[in-house]
């Protein structure tokens, strides 16, 4: 659990860091939708960081949904984000397509996993 903590606070370091780099060093670079592109990685990236410092700070999950849910926003952060700003800095689209919506599918079930441990909970 607290390597968890330390990694999504390494990751919200990253993230801040990230965003200005797009806000300053991108903005002459990039288009207008690479841009917005760049901006959507960085909020998913943020959004899924908060949530991981509430899931793992949370006394009613156990260990083991903790770390699940933890492993599956890790990727869905790499596999998502990760994927967008490599799109952005030039890699081609075409060869990296399936690793976007692979990310996505980390974070929807990193969700689904945390909403059914709620459900049972209750």
């Amino acid at each position: 659990m607290k390597i968890n903590l330390g990694i999504a606070t390494l990751i919200g370091a990253l993230t801040i860091v990230l965003g200005a780099f797009g806000a300053h060093a991108l903005q002459e670079t990039l288009t207008a939708d690479g841009l917005k592109s760049f901006e959507t990685a960085v909020r998913y990236q943020m959004y899924h960081v908060i949530v991981l410092l509430f899931v793992n700070s949370y006394a009613e999950f156990t260990l083991k949904t903790k770390n699940t849910v933890s492993y599956l926003f890790f990727a869905g952060i790499l596999f998502f984000s990760g994927s967008i700003y490599a799109i952005t800095l030039g890699v081609n689209p075409k060869s990296i397509w399936f690793i976007t919506p692979l990310g996505g599918l980390f974070f929807i079930l990193g969700w689904l996993k945390m909403g059914i441990s709620y459900f049972r909970k209750g």
